[in-house]
């Protein structure tokens, strides 16, 4: 059986994590590494810190010491941090919002990015730009902050706030561009409004575990 280490800064998505790599790679070992002081540093100092960098880089050593064939990177905020911690071991690794940001390039120029919380949207941006660069495509991205919307979801509990302030959002993001992606694993709360959009609207971990069961594919080759 093949093993993926999960690295998380929240157990917001934990779940959906779990429940689409039962329904699209069932045959999978998952072990979770959750670390929610890494998302409050983040945020804290909009960007990551020498410290979120050693811990992650921490928590990559501890996937290869577990044996991992894949070590995924759960959260865009630290998206850069496991950028650098990655570098450390040899082992395969997939960020979540990779395969959206790819798709995104692909599907339009005009890309808008839809965040709840700020520390997220650099790194979100950044990472689209460097797939239209791979790609040899010009993009004009633009960002849309949903500002706190987080802290209503896993704070205040307010799903339904949150749900409508990002929707009213994403209808003003479709209006002006081609494709939305929508920067947090946490905003697959919305997937049920999505379908009436009137532009692609991608959320990322459907693509992140697809794409992982081909990372998974591919070593049994």
């Amino acid at each position: 059986m093949k093993k993926v280490v999960m690295i998380h800064t929240s157990a917001v998505s934990l779940n959906d994590l779990k429940e689409l790599c039962r329904n699209i790679i069932p045959n999978v070992e998952l072990v979770n590494l959750i670390d929610d002081s890494l998302l409050e540093e983040v945020k804290s100092n909009n960007g990551i810190t020498a410290s979120i960098i050693s811990r992650m880089t921490t928590y990559v050593q501890i996937a290869e010491k577990l044996k991992a064939d894949v070590i995924f990177n759960q959260c865009s905020s630290v998206g850069e941090a496991f950028d650098i911690a990655k570098k450390t071991t040899n082992i395969k690794t997939l960020k979540i919002d990779e395969p959206m940001a790819k798709k995104a390039v692909e599907l339009g120029e005009k890309i808008a990015v839809v965040a709840t919380v700020k520390s997220t949207m650099k790194p979100s941006c950044n990472l689209v730009a460097s797939k239209a660069l791979e790609a040899g495509k010009k993009v004009k991205i633009t960002e849309y902050l949903v500002d706190g919307a987080l802290d209503i979801l896993m704070k205040e509990k307010n799903q339904e706030k949150h749900n409508q302030l990002c929707l009213d959002m994403i209808r003003k993001a479709c209006e002006e561009n081609d494709v939305v992606v929508l920067a947090q694993g946490s905003m697959t709360v919305l997937i049920p409004y999505l379908s009436d959009m009137p532009k692609p609207v991608l959320t990322s971990p459907k693509l992140a575990i697809e794409t992982l069961k081909q990372y998974l594919e591919e070593a049994d080759e």
